[in-house]
C-alpha cells in the first residue's frame, strides 16, 4: 500500500494532521515548574531510591539521574504522601500494572478511573534507546499523540512493565512496526512544520497545491526514514528474547526508572483477576512510599 494510503495521508489528512498538531493549545494543564539552581547542582545526574509498600508485598524502584524531571516530582510525591493509599487501578496479564490516580483513594467498587493527577504535565525525557521498556521499567502514563503530540507525561500517573518474551519472529515483526511507526512521526513532525502552508492552502480550496505538499512531505518522510532506519538494539534484543517487556511503547513514553528489587510482588499484582477498564476485581493498594538511601 502507497506511504500516504497507508498513513491517511489524503489532502484532507493534511488538514486532520495540521489540526491535532493544534488540539492542545489553550487549556492545557501547566508543566512541571523548573528545578532550582539549588536542586539542580545538588541532584543533577544522580540516581535515587523509592521502596513501594502495598498490601501484596513491597517492591523497590530506582529513579534514574538522567531524567532529572520525572525524577524529581516522583520524589515530591513520595514526599508528600501523594501515593499513599492509592490504587493499581489498571493492570493488564503480561503487559503492566498502572497506579498514581489520586482519584482512586477513595473509590467506589466499579468506578472508571486513570483520569485523576495534579494540574500539571511533566515534559517528556524519552531517553531512548538507552531507557526502554524492559522488564521492570518504570514509566509514565500520558494522554495519546492526537491531544497530546508532545508527549508530557502525567503528573502522577506511572506503570511497570511487566511484558511478555518475544521470539526472534515477533522481533522482526516489532521492527517492521517500529519503522511504520517512525516514519509516522516523521511526516506528523513535518506536518507541524508546514502547518501555516496547509491552513492556507485550506482557506484557499487550493486541492492541487494540497496534493503537491503531500507528496513533497511523503517523500521527505521516506528519504528521513531509509537514512535512520529503526532498529532495536542489541541489548534490547537480548532483554526483549531473555526476560521480556513491551518493545511496541519504546520511544513514546517516558522511561524514568526501573524495579529492582521485589519484582515477583509486581508479577503478583499483574495476575490478579480484573473487571472492566482492567481494574482489579479487589483493590491492590499502595499502602505508602518512602525515599531510601
Amino acid at each position: 500500500m502507497p506511504l500516504a494510503l497507508a498513513m491517511g495521508l489524503a489532502a484532507c489528512g493534511l488538514q486532520a494532521a495540521a489540526d491535532s498538531a493544534a488540539s492542545d493549545n489553550g487549556g492545557a494543564p501547566k508543566t512541571t515548574p523548573k528545578m532550582t539552581e539549588k536542586t539542580t547542582a545538588a541532584s543533577a545526574g544522580k540516581d535515587a531510591k523509592v521502596e513501594v509498600k502495598t498490601t501484596m508485598g513491597d517492591f523497590t524502584v530506582l529513579l534514574y539521574g538522567d531524567t532529572p524531571l520525572h525524577r524529581d516530582n516522583f520524589l515530591k510525591l513520595v514526599r508528600e504522601g501523594y501515593y499513599d493509599g492509592t490504587l493499581f487501578h489498571r493492570v493488564i496479564n503480561e503487559f503492566m500494572v498502572q497506579a498514581g490516580d489520586p482519584d482512586s483513594r477513595d473509590a467506589q467498587p466499579g468506578q472508571m478511573l486513570g483520569a485523576g493527577g495534579p494540574d500539571y504535565k511533566i515534559d517528556a525525557e524519552i531517553v531512548y534507546p538507552k531507557h526502554f521498556h524492559k522488564r521492570g521499567a518504570l514509566a509514565a502514563a500520558r494522554q495519546g499523540d492526537q491531544v497530546n503530540p508532545a508527549r508530557q507525561s502525567s503528573g502522577s500517573q506511572f506503570y511497570v512493565v511487566t511484558g511478555k518474551k518475544l521470539s526472534e519472529g515477533e522481533i522482526a515483526q516489532m521492527e517492521q512496526y517500529m519503522q511504520q511507526n517512525a516514519r509516522q512521526s516523521i511526516f506528523n513532525r513535518k506536518v507541524q512544520d508546514h502547518r501555516a502552508e496547509i491552513i492556507s492552502l485550506q482557506q484557499n480550496a487550493d486541492r492541487a497545491g494540497l496534493d503537491s505538499l503531500q507528496q513533497k512531505l511523503v517523500a521527505e518522510t521516506e528519504a528521513e526514514a531509509a537514512a535512520n532506519p529503526a532498529r532495536l538494539t542489541p541489548e534490547q534484543r537480548e532483554a526483549y528474547t531473555t526476560v521480556g517487556g513491551a518493545p511496541h511503547l519504546d520511544g513514546q513514553y517516558t522511561v524514568f526508572g526501573e524495579v529492582i528489587k521485589g519484582m515477583n510482588v509486581v508479577d503478583s499484582i499483574e495476575k490478579v483477576p480484573t473487571g472492566p477498564a482492567d481494574r482489579p476485581r479487589e483493590d491492590v493498594r499502595i499502602i505508602s512510599m518512602k525515599v531510601v538511601d
